[in-house]
């Protein structure tokens, strides 16, 4: 099946801008986009920002009819209750978030989540529209004691458990030992791990699941090396972490196509 994939570019804000400078980043943003005649159908463009900032985002995105697409940086398991501090699929969806990150690294580290538990984010997002962007990684140790892809495909296989074919979702590689280290996988490396990957929502959804999924590469992505990285054909796109919080690199970052020439 040949299928072409929009690419993605996310810039994950993590815990930075408040409300007020979510607005001010969003508004440039968009200028500066607007002013390179950026095409949102040929490179899709989203942001990640706080909890605290989406109903500004929202309310801006709205009122402006700007191109860009944001989401959430995280999402409950669960429906509603007593689970202080978390944020329900249903909340989320109220914002009209077309995405939400799911097993970010420093999610999974930091806070103890689980391969279940990311599976279980999985299903709430899709349960209320919401496209899943499931990350996966090693870390270096990781790394040398498996092999590129062992740990990376086996948190995969335990997301996608239970899905049906026909649900959209993404897929983002981060290896750990890449995030704001300022050392990049080389292209090679991302796409080995991107293919592998993709075999693997082939083997849980179908192919034509497997064709129709973005798999996007996150970790110390910048304007110069982001075309390198989609030149691979398994890549469609980066989850950005410290260069989205920069205007000027995000943006040239959206816009690899026209001033990389890929």
């Amino acid at each position: 099946m040949v299928l072409t994939r929009t690419p993605l570019i996310a810039g994950n804000w993590k815990m930075n801008l408040d409300h007020l400078q979510a607005i001010a980043f969003v508004q440039k943003l968009a200028w500066s986009l607007d002013d390179a005649k950026h095409d949102f159908d040929a490179v899709e463009v989203a942001v990640f920002p706080p909890f605290t900032d989406l109903r500004s985002v929202q309310t801006l995105v709205s009122a402006d009819k700007l191109s860009l697409a944001y989401g959430g940086q995280d999402i409950s398991q669960h429906e509603s209750g007593a689970y202080t501090g978390e944020i329900s699929g249903a909340f989320l969806a109220q914002l009209d978030t077309k995405y939400v990150i799911i097993g970010h690294s420093e999610r999974r580290t930091l806070h103890g989540e689980t391969d279940e538990i990311v599976a279980a984010k999985t299903k709430a997002a899709i349960g209320h529209g919401i496209v899943p962007i499931v990350c996966v990684g090693e870390t270096s140790d990781d790394l040398e004691k498996f092999g590129p892809s062992a740990v990376p495909v086996a948190q995969l296989k335990v997301a996608l458990e239970g899905l049906k074919p026909g649900a959209d979702m993404v897929v983002a590689y981060e290896p750990v030992w890449a995030i704001g280290s300022g050392q990049a996988a080389t292209p090679e490396q991302a796409q080995t791990v991107c293919a592998a990957l993709r075999a693997v929502v082939s083997e849980a959804l179908g192919a034509d699941a497997a064709a129709a999924t973005r798999i996007l590469y996150g970790g110390s992505v910048k304007s110069g090396n982001i075309a390198g990285f989609m030149r691979e054909p398994d890549v469609d796109g980066a989850l950005v972490g410290g260069a989205s919080l920069d205007v000027a690199e995000f943006a040239a970052i959206v816009r690899y196509q026209k001033h990389v020439g890929v």
